[in-house]
């Protein structure tokens, strides 16, 4: 009989290293017919300092890294890492700099509905892929609306300060319990996984944690 496992995963929807660790975690758990994960994502902010109507792409990287060329090494490594797992980053595209409050929100309030995994594939894919503007709420409601929520409802929560500060303490908690990056795993609530790892440690993560209930 297959075990039921929890599977913590912080993250933050601009993350790329995230976008890689979910697919990764994806072909993990394809592979593991011995458990059945519930995913439980938690927010993280990489930069609340981001107007909530987002900043132009060009003139964050600036203000972060110094130049796009400089940062240029980090998205082709990305890319090719992207491709072995199915994923096809088009950094390009991206011309806003979001902030992820809103995003946070509705994938909390996805989360309720058993759709989360869903939207956060939509949120990921939307922005990494096809460069859509996340400050947009209209583009966060339309990611719902695809995943089987009210599109009309979750723009009239995003339009509300619903769970504004609930999501916003969550972040502050992940980053005051010592998460200093993301994605972060956390398996059965015992074995923590730092950073976008290839599925072996992952499995390996598994394993450790089954053992840890088992022994409880």
């Amino acid at each position: 009989m297959a075990t039921p496992l929890t599977i913590d995963v912080v993250s933050d929807v601009v993350c790329p290293w995230c976008y890689l660790g979910k697919k990764r975690l994806e072909a993990t758990l394809a592979a593991r017919r011995d458990i059945v994960p519930e995913i439980r994502w938690r927010p993280f902010f990489l930069d609340p300092t981001v107007p909530r109507a987002g900043k132009p792409r060009i003139e964050y990287i600036t203000g972060k890294f110094g130049g796009t060329d400089k940062i240029t090494p980090a998205h082709e490594r990305l890319t090719g890492l992207g491709k072995a797992v199915g994923l096809d980053f088009h950094f390009e595209k991206i011309e806003m700099q979001p902030n992820t409050l809103d995003a946070h929100r509705l994938i909390g309030w996805a989360m309720e509905d058993g759709k989360a995994d869903a939207v956060v594939e939509n949120i990921f894919a939307d922005f990494f892929v096809n460069g859509v503007d996340l400050s947009d709420p209209a583009s966060l409601a339309a990611a719902a609306g695809r995943a089987g929520l009210d599109a009309d409802q979750i723009a009239a929560d995003l339009a509300s300060d619903k769970d504004e500060d609930l999501v916003a303490k969550q972040a502050q908690a992940a980053s005051a319990s010592g998460i200093g990056g993301v994605p972060f795993f956390v398996f059965g609530g015992k074995v923590a996984v730092a950073g976008a790892q290839e599925a072996e440690v992952l499995s390996s993560a598994i394993d450790q944690a089954l053992e840890a209930l088992a022994a409880k």
